[in-house]
């Protein structure tokens, strides 16, 4: 087992007071442990089982330079004791002087990784040039896939699910909606489908902060649904209830907006929680201002899915 499970969820009381709105639960995926932590961990647990279980030596994954899941598959790789390489693209323009060598860099390199930084437009030949000399050098190679979203690392959210439930129950939480940043699709995907299998209907808005065209994610999101329901099998893939968000996607990937760096200095103030400016700072700007737009009003309780990056801070302090 890689994680810390299961992760707090955790009742925001002085941001609802004052936000005025339903009361906000944290669930704190940025506690999966491993190397800080973050949502990459919960699919890493199947991804890494099922890289073993093949007889690989070597990890190759994929990620922007301060990639989140490119340092904790790096940390998964150190636990397993196999070889990790990040293949990390410079996907995001910053002029801030720590962006390659601080935050997820930094870790990444004292958790032993090989790091390859190349332009965006090199990726696939030279990911094809790196698995060519692995192979010529027989190591055995499993690739996975940008934020290990795939069929199997979705499971881990499937899982998440469930684990959300029963903290609800417990806490007699009503979850109106479960509101957490969408790029690679995995976790969104995986939380539906879970969520299926149990046959429960909680809605779960995807905040985009990666597709510059919002239909490219839920078609995203959709096809992991189908390939979970192929993998796995079960119940119908929730089909048709893919909710996506792009009105918070701001300039780019990378690049936070005014109310998510607002929305990272009030939840610092008065929860001494911190957020990234990648992801989950935008899910949180998100859910602050649908909240004060009413458009959670007909929820008692909404769920913050906080799925960790706070490392990437260090390589954003210029716009912090």
């Amino acid at each position: 087992m890689l994680g810390h499970w299961p992760t707090p969820l955790e009742r925001l009381t002085r941001l609802s007071e004052e936000l005025g709105g339903p009361t906000i639960w944290v669930k704190r995926d940025d506690c999966t442990g491993l190397a800080i932590g973050g949502n990459k961990t919960r699919k890493l647990e199947y991804l890494l089982g099922d890289a073993l279980r093949q007889g690989a030596d070597t990890l190759v994954t994929f990620g922007a330079v301060q990639s989140n899941h490119a340092r904790q598959t790096a940390a998964a790789c150190a636990r397993a004791g196999l070889a990790c390489h990040q293949v990390l693209t410079r996907s995001v323009t910053s002029a801030d002087p720590g962006y390659e060598t601080n935050g997820n860099v930094l870790l990444g390199r004292l958790l032993g990784a090989h790091q390859h930084i190349i332009d965006e437009d090199a990726r696939k030949s030279y990911t094809q040039k790196l698995l060519s000399e692995l192979s010529d050098a027989g190591r055995r190679v499993y690739l996975v896939p940008a934020g290990g979203s795939n069929a199997v690392g979705a499971l881990g959210y499937a899982a998440c699910a469930e684990e959300i439930l029963l903290q609800c129950a417990g806490q007699e939480i009503d979850p109106g909606v479960i509101v957490h940043a969408s790029s690679s699709a995995g976790t969104q995907a995986g939380l539906l489908y879970g969520f299926a299998q149990l046959n429960r209907d909680v809605p779960v808005m995807g905040i985009n902060v990666y597709h510059p065209d919002p239909a490219d994610l839920q078609a995203r999101v959709q096809a992991l649904l189908n390939d979970c329901q192929a993998l796995h099998g079960a119940t119908p893939a929730a089909q048709g209830r893919v909710q996506v968000n792009h009105a918070y996607f701001g300039s780019g990937y990378g690049q936070p907006t005014p109310e998510c760096v607002e929305a990272i200095h009030l939840a610092a103030r008065l929860e001494g929680l911190l957020f990234d400016p990648v992801y989950a700072g935008k899910a949180l700007a998100a859910m602050i201002d649908q909240i004060n737009l009413g458009n959670f009003s007909n929820c008692r309780d909404v769920i913050l899915l906080h799925t960790g990056g706070t490392p990437a801070l260090a390589g954003y302090s210029a716009r912090l």
